[in-house]
């Protein structure tokens, strides 16, 4: 039975601009998970989504206290 694997695409939404912490503030990641996006394999793009995920939730929270 052949094995099929979900391609992750990487989170870009072309809004780039990055903060005072190198996080982009369209896709939050940071500089250096940009640069790794290419060459990283499944898991550690699930890791670089996680972490878009948490900064993205952060962000949000921070935003509405302001």
């Amino acid at each position: 039975m052949p094995s099929f694997e979900t391609k992750l695409n990487s989170p870009c939404i072309r809004n780039c601009c990055l903060d005072e912490k190198d996080i982009c503030l369209g896709c939050h990641r940071s500089m250096v998970e940009i640069l790794a996006w290419a060459d990283a394999d499944k898991s550690k793009r699930i890791e670089i989504l996680v972490n878009c995920q948490k900064r993205q939730a952060e962000h949000s929270k921070l935003k509405k206290l302001l």
